[in-house]
């Protein structure tokens, strides 16, 4: 009689399973191992359980592994899964497993067994092996093509690179080519100044020289220090390193006032035409900057118009300024000035170029591409902006944004402007000049106008002169340019250190004043004259002294 299959017993599927069944006890000892472990190792099984630990079948590296990762890992979190490791077998072999850990505790929560399922990984290593090798090949066929492909795009490369080389070179010599025109200009208009200047001085030497021809003498000296000074404000603007003389006044006068010069600069053929408010629109900015502004874009569109066309400019408050060259709009009082042109327009690709110094569409000796430069470096600098519309063939606006302010402040301005000058009456100025000549002339200066002076050559040891002797000095006057501390850190020390004493700064040229003004302090621009230099000392020794008794 046919009884059926034989249906296996739960031990035999345990002994005979396709992967290694341990139990261990929390140290490691082995107290169990099915069959399928013992074949895979070559150890007998009254050799194994009981006499021996899970990791002391197990390589340095994985013993290792064992006492620093799985054992807390089995105390954290009851369990882990996918653990590589390498056994060592009775014949020495390494057999690679992957191990699944779960440990059971009693109910006090105290470990009590290890269950280890071991999964033979020698077809899966095989494997990995396998994957590497294709994978390392792939990346070396890669390389050897990257590198064939890099020979052709080196080539390609070397070729762009000469011809970039030779672009660069010829816009280089462009560049100079223009700065020769330019500096050649300035080099000619700054001999004619140093003529004068050299013989009025050779002049005055001579004996027997009379009232009449040593003032005419002295004031053409006078007069052509003010050229100067003028062309290098210009030539800073250029730059944007111009310290501007802000003044408030009426921007539609001013326009008003220039609209005849404008006119003469640009021939009979072209109409200029002014549209101006009823009401006044008061700015605070550099009145001889702004001229040059407006100038310089109406001598641009009389080029674009080929000396022939219509020039408007007007003049309107505004409550905001347009979005331009990635700011945002800005809400406020402004006044636009704008100026308008019927020429041939500005290409789209050439837009957002023509601000840049030297810059410029204009043939060799018709333009050093600085004019617009100067215009937006005022613009900036002013606290404002400047917005170009163009269209080609139709003509181009050129619009300047400026800070509009009240027609008090104009008043207080021109009330201030004209007070007379006043002596020194004994006030004790300590002069900080690193320039031997400048600090001689500078006090010498100040004696002559009644001042008492002393005078230092740098700001640490101006700092230690008001420290060796406090209460003495009533007003620092510091150059801003100095080796180690400059002048306005200079200024700020003492502002720190002895509020209530005043500082004035001077300097011709500092990048430091042009971007930030003079910073709280009062600044008196070089060259200057007597006159504005006792002027602004005064100035400031009064304001301090009007803060002291409203603090009292």
């Amino acid at each position: 009689m046919d009884q059926g299959p034989q249906i296996e017993t739960v031990e035999e599927l345990y002994e005979h399973a396709p992967c290694g069944y341990l139990s261990t006890l929390p140290d490691g000892t082995i107290i169990r191992a099915n069959q399928t472990f013992l074949d895979w190792i070559g150890i007998a099984r009254q050799d194994l359980v009981g006499h021996k630990c899970f990791q002391d079948l197990l390589g340095v590296g994985g013993r290792i592994f064992h006492d620093t990762h799985l054992t807390p890992l089995l105390r954290m979190q009851g369990f882990v899964n996918e653990i590589a490791f390498d056994l060592t077998c009775a014949d020495g072999r390494s057999l690679p497993v992957l191990a699944n850990t779960v440990q059971k505790r009693d109910e006090a929560g105290h470990p009590v067994v290890n269950r280890i399922w071991l999964f033979n990984a020698t077809d899966r290593r095989k494997y990995e092996r396998e994957l590497l090798l294709a994978r390392q090949k792939a990346e070396q066929s890669a390389q050897e093509f990257k590198r064939l492909n890099e020979t052709l795009e080196e080539r390609v490369a070397h070729e762009v690179a000469e011809r970039l080389k030779a672009e660069d070179a010829m816009r280089q010599s462009q560049k100079l080519e223009v700065v020769g025109q330019l500096t050649g200009g300035i080099a000619h208009d700054f001999n004619n100044l140093l003529t004068v200047i050299k013989s009025s001085t050779d002049l005055l030497k001579r004996p027997d020289l009379s009232d009449e021809r040593r003032d005419r003498y002295v004031g053409a000296i006078s007069d052509t220090v003010d050229r100067a000074a003028k062309l290098t404000g210009q030539l800073l603007a250029f730059s944007r390193r111009q310290a501007l003389k802000p003044e408030v006044f009426d921007a539609g006068q001013a326009v008003r006032m220039l609209g005849e010069m404008v006119g003469t600069l640009t021939g009979a053929r072209v109409q200029v035409v002014t549209h101006l408010p009823e009401e006044p629109c008061f700015i605070n900015a550099d009145p001889s900057q702004f001229d040059t502004a407006l100038v310089n874009i109406a001598v641009n569109a009389r080029d674009a118009m080929e000396g022939e066309g219509r020039i408007i400019i007007a003049v309107r408050p505004v409550e905001e300024m347009p979005a331009v060259r990635a700011h945002a709009a800005v809400r406020g009082l402004y006044v636009a000035v704008s100026i308008s042109d019927t020429g041939s327009g500005i290409p789209i690709g050439q837009l957002e170029r023509i601000f840049e110094p030297f810059f410029t569409t204009k043939g060799v000796g018709q333009g050093t591409g600085l004019g617009l430069s100067q215009v937006f470096g005022f613009a900036k600098q002013s606290g404002g902006e400047v917005v170009v519309e163009s269209m080609v063939g139709q003509g181009t606006t050129f619009t300047l944004y400026l800070p509009r302010v009240s027609a008090s402040v104009g008043a207080m301005v021109a009330m201030a402007e004209t007070e007379q000058t006043e002596d020194g009456r004994g006030t004790c100025v300590l002069v900080v000049e690193d320039n031997r000549d400048v600090g001689t002339f500078v006090t010498q200066t100040l004696d002559e106008l009644g001042y008492r002076t002393h005078w230092v050559e740098s700001a640490q040891a101006a700092l230690d002169e008001l420290a060796a002797s406090p209460g003495v000095h009533e007003i620092v006057f510091s150059d801003v340019v100095m080796p180690g501390m400059n002048g306005v850190e200079l200024a700020r020390e003492v502002q720190r250190l002895y509020p209530d004493l005043p500082l004035v700064l001077t300097s011709g040229y500092s990048h430091v004043l042009a971007q930030e003004g003079g910073h709280g302090f009062e600044l008196l621009q070089k060259p200057y004259s007597v006159e504005a230099l006792s002027r602004v000392l005064r100035k400031a020794a009064s304001r301090s002294q009007g803060q002291r008794l409203r603090a009292r």
